[in-house]
This record gives C-alpha cells, structure tokens and sequence, in this order.
C-alpha cells in the first residue's frame, strides 16, 4: 500500500505489506555497499535508471500480487432489512477502476481538494444517485472508513449515494480494521469501502486460524468466492468488486519505460538485468516484492535500495533506482496505456 496509515496489508501477511522493505535502514538509501549490477552472463544487459517526472506501473502479468479490488463491506442485518443498500453500492462498483481510483486519490492527495467534495463530483459525472429519493426514508446509516484518504474518500461516495435514496447517513474514520470491523459487525457501522484480497486474508485468519492456507489470489473472482463464507460467517455481506485495485505494484519512469520498450514486468525481467529496485526495509526478504520479483519473474536485482515508503517514488524519479514499490492507485502515477 502507500506508505499510509493503512493497517490493511497488500499481502496482509504483515499488517501493512506496504511496510515492506529490505536490507538496511528506513530512509537509508541503502543497498549493497558495492552492488554487481552486471547481467548474467548470456542474460539480459544492465538497464541503468532514468530520472524523470512522470511514474508508470508495469503490469503483473503472472499474477504475483493477489487481487485486492475494492468491495464493499455491509452488515448482514442492514443487508437483510435494505437490499437496496447492496444495490446501490454495486452500482458505485461498476464506475470505479483503478484508474478512477487514482484520479480520485490525486484530486485529494496531490489536488488538496476535500474527499467530500470529490465524492460529489464522482456521483455526479457517473449518474450514481438513486433514481428514487425515498426507499430509505426514516433510516439512519453510518459509513465507516479506515484513516487513509483513499478509504475517507469512498466512504464519503457511498455516503453520498445512499443519502441519494433517502437515508439519513453519516460518514466516519474509524481507524484500523481490528477497530472498523468489530463495529461493522455489530451494526454500528452498516457499511465500510474494504479490498478483496485483504479481507479474505484477515477472515480466514479469524475464521480458520492464524495457520489457515492462503485463500487469496491474484484472480478477483476466486478470491471473493473464498471470500464470500468467510464474510457470511462474520455478520457481513459483500457487495460486486469493482475493477479498481490498491495493491503493490511496481513502477518505473516514463522515460525509463519507452528506452526499454516496457509495459509489463515480464517485458522488464527480458529487457534488463541488474536493475536498481527501490522499496522499504523488509523488500528484499518479502514474497510480494524483491523475492517475487526473482522468482516470479526471473528479474535480476543488481542493487536493493532501502526508503521510506513515501520516498520510493521520489527515488525513481530522480534517478536512484530503476523500478520502486508503489501502490497501484497512488495518486501521483501517471496514465496508464
């Protein structure tokens, strides 16, 4: 995830994957005091980064991150008593992908414009409000959110829906998962904005043991079929998983993308050996970043460089390392091709 506050993780397997990291200190620059970038021999050459302004995310086109799309998340009992709810968030689902989700990350985070104020704005150029303004006459609802900008903005856009259709709602941060959910549970929250993959991971770790396989993946469909029990059995009903994805991703310069002819990570790994990869301290022992990065795709890593994880994506800009970690709906990406 971005460097946030979000306790959810990108493979919940620590409660911020976002926090991963490396050899090295946090803010360090780390790395390997004389780091080989030389490519194998007979692999591809060493690919030096390139400075510049704009980021772009390489597609995971082997699937190494598991799909953590946007869902919502409703109490069963409101679920039960209000259809219409699941309806009318299923339809905010539809208008949502991941580019979208970084245009609305952007206008707040780099924009300073207010979540509410976005919100509107996205209900009104999607047509989102409910064509009948009084199917929730006479019932109170209150939207959590998780203290990340993007979770306050989604939970300000369900808000804004459903007071469409005549709920009295009211939207409010909550904090961490281990906080929102119990009240989401209990009825105290009727619905909070939450992401497929990470949800299933916590789930089934509550639902099954801190043990439990893995029931996450990188394919949406089969991982909110998994998710789907896990949820029934916790008092929640999902929602459609809309195409907009925040999880790890890894971004390289525009500049650096168009001298090596790349749009996906495997065309990375083929193209160039020995990069410079920038991420936070624990990357290069972690599944979802350095050492997926080897396995998954074969990519030689020449030299790890250690950030914090806000900084990752300054580094690769300025030319202090090739590829970074990043967050697939930072709002600081540029458009994707």
């Amino acid at each position: 995830m971005r460097t946030s506050p979000r306790t959810r993780t990108l493979g919940v397997l620590a409660a911020a994957v976002l926090a991963l990291g490396a050899c090295g200190t946090p803010g360090s620059g780390g790395g390997q005091a004389e780091p080989d970038r030389t490519s194998a021999a007979g692999g591809p050459p060493a690919c030096e980064p390139v400075a510049g302004e704009t980021l772009v995310v390489l597609e995971d086109d082997k699937g190494l991150q598991n799909a953590d799309n946007v869902i919502p998340a409703v109490n069963a009992q409101v679920a039960a008593d209000h259809p219409e709810v699941v309806e009318l968030l299923d339809a905010v689902s539809g208008a949502l992908d991941t580019d979208r989700l970084i245009e609305l990350n952007r206008s707040v985070d780099v924009d300073r414009r207010t979540p509410s104020e976005v919100a509107a704005q996205f209900v009104e150029d999607e047509s989102l409000a409910a064509p009948d303004p009084s199917l929730g006459t006479g019932t109170s609802l209150t939207v959590g959110a998780a203290n990340f900008s993007e979770s306050i903005t989604l939970a300000e856009i369900y808000a804004q829906v459903l007071r469409s259709a005549g709920f009295d709602t009211q939207t409010q941060t909550v904090g961490a998962r281990e906080t929102y959910l119990p009240a989401l549970q209990s009825g105290d929250l009727a619905v909070v904005p939450e992401y497929a993959a990470t949800l299933a991971t916590y789930l089934n770790a509550q639902v099954n043991g801190a043990d439990a396989a893995p029931v996450a993946s990188s394919d949406v469909d089969e991982t909110v079929a998994a998710l789907t029990p896990l949820a029934e059995q916790s008092a929640l009903v999902l929602g459609a998983a809309s195409a907009a994805q925040d999880q790890n991703a890894f971004a390289v310069t525009a500049e650096f993308a168009a001298a090596h002819d790349l749009t996906t990570l495997s065309d990375l790994a083929a193209a160039c050996g020995g990069v410079v990869l920038a991420g936070p301290p624990e990357c290069p022992e972690r599944p979802f970043c350095q050492v997926g990065l080897e396995e998954t795709y074969g990519l030689t890593v020449g030299e790890f460089k250690s950030y914090d994880f806000a900084l990752i994506g300054q580094a690769v800009r300025q030319g202090d390392a090739a590829v970074g970690l990043v967050t697939s709906s930072d709002g600081s990406l540029g458009p994707r091709d």
